[in-house]
């Protein structure tokens, strides 16, 4: 009886000293918030990166030196950095990336009681904490159209230990999608995706969004598949795509649609088809399906090039196929870009959702009666620069959500 009594004690021991810490944690986070300044007036791009890292260290720095009075050793804390993301619509651009690699830099010179691995499968179990973060456009900000949003997250307890914001003055970022994001033919931003987002901007002290930390260790294989398709290794690619998918949380938009680019780059067509289906499927399930499909400018026809719509008849059949399994209707709505009056994007993008709905008939004849049409012109824009290229190719999607059928 005495020596359970012991081990008992000793057990707890441990547990009450990490319950004491956390209060404590949690305290000063909330008091160093509370005491926080208001992001400072907008300032160029590196600057305003520099400012945003130098504000998330000073923070962070706190936790470890209260952390050192009570434990016997400290060591150096390690830190992955899930890549940004531009926050309207959930992707990584060209300057996403420049930041991300401005933080890297300014973390390495000047904050080295911190080291920083690479985002994968390998190192995320070695990490206490995850830095992310996301660039806003921010519309009516007079003089900073854009803002910069980072996060520290201690893995372990799941808190927000930092947080920082950054106002940019510069007009002009580069904010075209990186090729994975360019290739897509879906918009990937789904539960997951909106969990990043939401972290990015919790005030230290909070909870970091729980879906979001539940997939990192998912979203490191998928990290890497992407950078294996985009340095060209399709067959490397497809390996991990195929490795994320079959993980427990592996039914996602983004991974899936990496399966359907690599399969496509490596001629496996039937392959392409079966996932495309499942893409459309897993969208109807979460209500979230958007497709590129791109047309001419002001017509209802698609683009002719063939490197970007010969797939647009295989999208239509596996969409038709999939709208006929479920018993809800479907409402396909066009989206325009923010270019021209209001009235003619109205009845453009309304033209268009008529228009794929016809073809999604024409593959799946009783849809007529279960799919209606809608047009949003531009009043939903997702980047809203009317930018007319690749860079807001979102805002002239069609999306298909599940509604209920009319009597």
């Amino acid at each position: 009886m005495t020596t359970t009594h012991t081990n008992t004690a000793n057990t707890a021991a441990p547990r009450t000293l990490w319950r004491v810490l956390a209060l404590c944690t949690a305290t000063l986070l909330a008091a160093a918030c509370a005491h926080r300044p208001a992001p400072s007036s907008a300032m160029p791009f590196d600057q305003a990166v520099t400012q945003a890292v130098d504000d998330l260290m000073v923070q962070t720095q706190k936790l470890p030196a209260f952390l050192a009075k009570v434990e016997s050793t400290l060591t150096q804390r390690r830190i992955v950095i899930d890549p940004l993301l531009e926050g309207a619509s959930g992707q990584q651009t060209e300057v996403t990336r420049v930041a991300e690699q401005r933080i890297v830099q300014r973390m390495q010179a000047q904050f080295k009681q911190f080291t920083v691995t690479p985002f994968n499968a390998n190192e995320i179990g070695n990490a206490q904490y995850v830095l992310n973060g996301t660039l806003v456009r921010d519309k009516d900000a007079s003089g900073a159209p854009y803002r910069l949003n980072l996060a520290m997250t201690e893995i372990k307890s799941g808190m927000v230990i930092a947080q920082s914001v950054a106002r940019i003055s510069d007009a002009s970022l580069d904010t075209r999608p990186t090729a994975f994001f360019r290739d897509s033919p879906v918009n990937g931003k789904d539960r997951g995706v909106e969990g990043y987002i939401r972290t990015a901007e919790t005030p230290a002290g909070q909870a970091a969004d729980a879906l979001y930390l539940e997939r990192l260790p998912t979203a490191t294989v998928l990290q890497e598949a992407t950078a294996a398709y985009e340095a060209g290794r399709m067959s490397e690619a497809l390996s991990r795509y195929e490795a994320a998918s079959k993980r427990s949380d592996g039914q996602q938009l983004r991974i899936y649609s990496g399966l359907y680019l690599t399969q496509s780059q490596l001629g496996r067509t039937a392959d392409a088809e079966r996932t495309f289906g499942t893409l459309a499927r897993l969208g109807l399930e979460s209500n979230n399906l958007s497709v590129k499909f791109l047309f001419k400018p002001g017509s209802t026809d698609f683009l002719a090039d063939p490197k970007i719509s010969a797939a647009y008849p295989m999208w239509l059949r596996q969409i038709a196929r999939q709208a006929a399994q479920i018993e809800s209707c479907v409402v396909v709505t066009g989206h325009t870009s923010r270019t021209g009056s209001e009235a003619v994007n109205e009845r453009l993008s309304l033209q268009r959702a008529t228009s794929v709905k016809a073809r999604l008939v024409g593959e799946a004849p009783p849809l007529s009666k279960k799919l209606r049409e809608a047009g949003m012109g531009f009043r939903e824009n997702i980047v809203g620069t009317g930018a007319d290229d690749a860079s807001d190719a979102l805002d002239r999607r069609v999306e298909f959500k599940v509604a209920t059928c009319e009597a």
